[in-house]
């Protein structure tokens, strides 16, 4: 008899994937938290193919987590409370298919959870919710510079005019699922 792992992994496209990684790293639960690529054509994109919008990838972040502690629907929850998923192919000022709201499932199941959260989530905002909501597909991980970036470069101009007041909202909203530190 074999146990199932509590260990699970989805990958969650928001936008510029430094903010959508600085917010799951922070949640309890979540074991690591992954910039990269998903979604494309090519093999093996860097970043600057990727910022042209031809390969087809967007910028993601593959969320390793515990389910146990954390369930995908919480995280989800979280997913469409930090960032707009009516917007198609755009989070503010970045602009192009590889900024595109997308929920790369595993599972059937993972996929009616996805499809549950999008209904569950659809009153918060007055456009209609237009997140992707596709099978995974190869993880490219981004360059090392990408990974960490806010905690690493917190002091950066965009980390202090974006990301942070990003942070400070998702914290107040979601106290409870943060991890004590």
């Amino acid at each position: 008899m074999t146990e199932e792992s509590s260990v699970k992994t989805i990958a969650l496209g928001a936008g510029c994937f430094w903010c959508v990684e600085a917010v799951f790293e922070q949640l309890n639960g979540v074991l690591s938290a992954e910039s990269g690529y998903m979604g494309g054509h090519i093999k093996n994109p860097a970043y600057r193919e990727v910022c042209t919008g031809r390969t087809g990838h967007a910028e993601v972040v593959k969320v390793t987590y515990d389910a146990d502690k954390i369930g995908l629907a919480s995280l989800l929850e979280v997913f469409f409370a930090t960032h707009d998923p009516t917007t198609l192919n755009r989070q503010g000022a970045d602009v192009g298919t590889q900024y595109r709201s997308a929920i790369f499932f595993n599972s059937e199941d993972e996929r009616k959870v996805a499809h549950s959260a999008i209904e569950k989530a659809q009153p918060r905002y007055t456009a209609k919710i237009v997140t992707e909501v596709s099978p995974v597909e190869p993880f490219y991980p981004a360059e090392d510079y990408h990974q960490a970036y806010y905690e690493l470069n917190g002091e950066a101009p965009y980390c202090k005019a974006v990301i942070a007041p990003k942070m400070k909202k998702f914290r107040s909203e979601f106290e409870p699922l943060l991890k004590l530190n």
